[in-house]
């Protein structure tokens, strides 16, 4: 019946702390078709977009999953723990946001070559987007970034810069060298090639 299918669909989403691809959709629900299963998704999603309703079915690069309305999220924000991210991602995280434009070659002087790792899941998230730039990449965050947060960059910035100690704040600098945008291109395929 469509109506249970539909229920156990909003069930998966809403147990799962991270997005859902449709083939993981299907594997739970047992629907027979990504037709169908995009269908009863759209049908999910035109039901939550209504002004009532705190959340919203929100798809993004990861799959499909169930966020708070940007109208709420200020109020609950304090309720999650950003468990998804672990401790180096949310470093990597704070340092672009502390001095965007930032160059990779800069975060790999800092946290070493586990950071390329760090900056592909941060991308696939959405949280930080790149722009090649000579040889090396340039990060900015995006406003999905603010938007998981629930805070304007402003204020992370400010609450970072308590958190960050001071050696790491001045390693960081200004704005970024030239030389910083050559010495990076070697690094990061050794490391795309040993993962």
């Amino acid at each position: 019946m469509e109506k249970d299918k539909k229920a156990l669909l909003e069930a998966a989403l809403f147990m799962s702390p991270d997005p859902l691809t449709l083939n993981a959709l299907l594997k739970v629900t047992e629907i027979a078709s990504k037709k169908e299963l995009k269908d009863l998704l759209e049908q999910i999603k035109q039901e939550y977009d209504i002004d009532t309703k705190g959340i919203e079915l929100a798809i993004t690069q990861e799959g499909y999953q169930f966020k708070v309305k940007d109208n709420f999220i200020n109020q609950v924000s304090s309720l999650t723990p950003h468990s998804d991210l672990t401790g180096g991602m949310l470093r990597t995280l704070g340092l672009v946001a502390l001095r965007q434009p930032m160059a990779q070659s800069k975060i790999v002087k800092i946290q070493g070559n586990k950071s390329y790792g760090y900056i592909k899941k941060l991308e696939k998230k959405g949280l930080v987007i790149s722009e090649k730039v000579s040889k090396t990449k340039i990060l900015r965050t995006t406003k999905e970034f603010e938007r998981y947060f629930g805070k304007s960059l402003i204020d992370i910035q400010k609450s970072l810069k308590v958190v960050i100690d001071d050696e790491t704040y001045q390693q960081l600098g200004t704005e970024v060298p030239n030389e910083e945008l050559e010495e990076d291109s070697g690094k990061e395929n050794t490391e795309s090639e040993a993962s």
